[in-house]
């Protein structure tokens, strides 16, 4: 059984709920919260892994080349090795969405 989502939450509805609830200014809260982006982005562009307590871990894995396939033409093609981003979720946060 799949559920329908109301609606995505960006970066402005996040501030708007983080400003409300602790009274900063947007500004300072944006500043904020684009520095722990950035610094998220940074620890994984060093190939380290992200563990947010409660919420859950990000890591760094290898893929490694395969050949995908047109599923129109059946043309074989290349796919190049590349690293990709892995969420886990924690057990946490897992008990409070069910």
């Amino acid at each position: 059984m799949t559920t329908k989502f109301k609606q995505n939450i960006g970066k402005k509805e996040i501030i708007e709920n983080v400003k409300v609830s602790i009274g900063l200014s947007s500004k300072n809260i944006q500043d904020i919260i684009d520095n722990l982006i950035d610094k998220i982005i940074e620890t994984l562009v060093q190939q380290q892994k992200i563990n947010i307590k409660n919420f859950g871990s990000f890591n760094i894995y290898h893929k490694k080349q395969r050949e995908g396939r047109n599923p129109k033409t059946k043309e074989v093609f290349g796919i190049s090795s590349r690293n990709a981003i892995k969420f886990k979720v924690s057990d946490a946060l897992k008990q409070k969405i069910n």
